[in-house]
């Protein structure tokens, strides 16, 4: 019974994960900032969700539900009358700021043997999230952690590990190395991943000896955890990977961990291996490590990816990348990707990095000019902030152009801010802004009429979050 249960509640958390995904896809989609090529995620099976929720206990329902609870405005929390009323007021914020009495500990250390794997999930999630502040508590709690990893059972030893991950207690580095030597490779996995959270140097040789490990969710448990730990000796190793393991999720945390470490001796493997990697998550990878590397040796193997690379992610993150390097010599490639690239996301984000490289009062690319015109509020927003940062005044024409037709007030506020750095600061012009009917508009023309010139379009405009495994 205490199996199908666990199964259940797998079913249950699942389908609420993607609930989620789905909220959050079509959030995203309603905003237009992943432009056309968003994915979006299956449709929600309520069938499914409902089926696998009967005969939940409250508790872990009213747990569980919370994944697609609102907040803010949205949150229904504090309703007078729910269907879980008399469990509901319990929130994820209330376990981790709860202080656990020698009672609750024990009761949790118990339901780490349940063969209920739901039950084992929230205690050992609620035994490392309370709030203990009591030192001699947190030492109990990783010494009982630690004693389990030696139990025969696997799910013991399993649960132990990821336990000892969230706690990160430094008790627990000698038993957690001796543990990546176990005959699972979960547990090996989780003993990896819980050392890296610990992050001491004396993993690093036994973190690195997993690197050749049979099972590709060691090695990629293992390359994570090296780069989390503060030490640039695990560098050739790192390159290494990058260049030979087999599995494309492996060779991508290489590349993560080579970026987090700013490894610069890595720069020209990784230059070279970006144009020969078939994994585009990987490339992608690349490029945002490359970028972390600082060295300006990467910038040909960038532009090449940006050129023609044929996924829109990399596209993009090599024209992040070529502006973090700060190299000038790559505005042209910019601009070109900025005119012709086929994905607005490219687009908007190249017209972002010419922003970034160029000098003020320089000559603007007819690139970034056409992006003034792109179908994308947000690609037309970044390339109006942008001109603003060249100030071109060659490009004042085209910017009251563009402001004519402009819907979106953002991107307005962002025109004006560009048309005052560029020069379109005369009498004739601010009147007219200033006898606009939009607010935003005119909110701009008093600024330059009183010499403002240093506002900024809202939001800022900036690229998409970078890729981390």
């Amino acid at each position: 019974m205490g199996n199908v249960y666990g199964v259940t509640m797998q079913r249950v958390l699942g389908v609420v994960a993607a609930a989620m995904l789905v909220s959050m896809n079509g959030a995203i989609a309603a905003t237009g900032s992943r432009g056309e090529s968003a994915e979006r995620a299956a449709p929600l099976d309520i069938t499914a969700l409902l089926t696998a929720a009967r005969g939940a206990p409250p508790l872990i329902c009213a747990l569980a539900s919370q994944a697609v609870r609102g907040y803010g405005w949205n949150d229904w929390s504090d309703a007078p009358a729910t269907p879980l009323s008399s469990v509901g007021s319990i929130r994820t914020r209330d376990i981790n700021e709860s202080r656990l009495t020698t009672e609750d500990i024990d009761k949790l250390l118990t339901g780490l043997a349940s063969d209920d794997a739901c039950v084992r999930e929230l205690s050992v999630r609620v035994l490392a999230g309370g709030r203990n502040e009591d030192i001699a508590t947190k030492d109990a709690i990783a010494n009982a952690l630690v004693t389990r990893l030696r139990a025969p059972e696997v799910p013991m030893r399993e649960v132990a590990t990821f336990g000892l991950g969230l706690v990160a207690p430094i008790s627990a580095l000698d038993p957690l190395i001796a543990t990546l030597r176990d005959a699972n490779a979960g547990i090996r996995a989780n003993a990896a991943w819980a050392l890296g959270r610990i992050d001491n140097g004396k993993a690093l040789a036994p973190l690195v000896g997993l690197f050749r490990d049979s099972e590709v969710r060691v090695r990629e448990a293992a390359v994570v955890a090296t780069g989390r730990i503060d030490s640039v000796s695990s560098i050739p190793a790192l390159m290494r990977v990058l260049q030979n393991d087999e599995a494309p999720s492996v060779r991508r945390v290489a590349a993560w961990a080579l970026g987090k470490k700013g490894a610069r001796e890595a720069a020209d493997v990784m230059a070279t291996q970006l144009g020969k990697e078939s994994d585009a998550r990987v490339r992608e990878m690349i490029a945002w490590a490359l970028a972390e590397t600082g060295a300006r040796s990467g910038t040909a193997a960038l532009t090449s990816a940006l050129r023609r690379d044929e996924d829109d992610n990399v596209r993009e993150t090599a024209a992040w990348a070529l502006a973090d390097l700060g190299d000038r010599s790559a505005v042209d490639a910019l601009g070109s990707a900025a005119e012709n690239d086929r994905s607005s996301r490219v687009r908007g984000t190249a017209a972002w990095a010419i922003g970034q490289l160029h000098g003020n009062g320089t000559k603007a690319p007819s690139g970034l000019l056409k992006v003034l015109k792109d179908d994308s509020d947000d690609a037309r927003l970044k390339a109006a902030w942008a001109l603003g940062q060249v100030g071109d005044a060659s490009a004042v024409d085209a910017i009251r152009d563009a402001l004519k037709v402009e819907k979106s007030s953002q991107v307005r506020r962002g025109l004006i801010r560009a048309l005052i750095k560029s020069g379109g600061r005369s009498e004739e012009t601010l009147t007219e802004l200033l006898n606009s009917s939009d607010a935003t508009v005119r909110e701009a023309a008093v600024r330059g009429l009183a010499g403002n010139n240093s506002f900024n379009p809202w939001p800022w405009p900036w690229p998409r979050p970078r890729p981390f495994p």
